[in-house]
């Protein structure tokens, strides 16, 4: 009987690569991780490599954002917000830079079990 063990960062809402109906675990968390809309491509939902792929490339687009806002929102928001306001906004974006992070790095981590990669646990 084989002994399914996933790599540290690897999503608990996936079955570990391998397990039974793994995959089908891996779109399901994907498509809640992707616009609402991809649910509507056949496409996405049929090739869960592709999924995998515009999973990525949509996490990676949320960090520019956030990178983007975190560097703009003093500005932006200097006139308009207290100082406590404003870095109660910076906080924000930084523990959503966190989130973030460590998605991209699930994310990734599923699409190269989708693409035949396979971790070796080391003791």
């Amino acid at each position: 009987m084989p002994t399914y063990a996933p790599p540290p960062g690897w999503p608990r809402e996936v079955r570990p690569p391998d397990a039974p109906d793994w995959e089908a675990t891996a779109a399901s968390w994907l498509l809640d991780l992707c616009p609402a809309e991809y649910r509507r491509y056949a496409g996405l939902r049929r090739h869960v490599v592709v999924l995998a792929r515009f999973a990525v490339l949509h996490v990676e687009a949320q960090q520019m954002a956030c990178r983007r806002g975190l560097s703009q929102i003093r500005a932006d928001l200097k006139d308009v917000a207290s100082l406590e306001v404003v870095e109660a906004a910076v906080q924000t974006f930084r523990l959503d830079e966190a989130r973030l992070l460590a998605t991209r790095r699930s994310v990734g981590l599923v699409e190269d079990a989708l693409r035949g990669r396979r971790y070796v646990a080391r003791l």
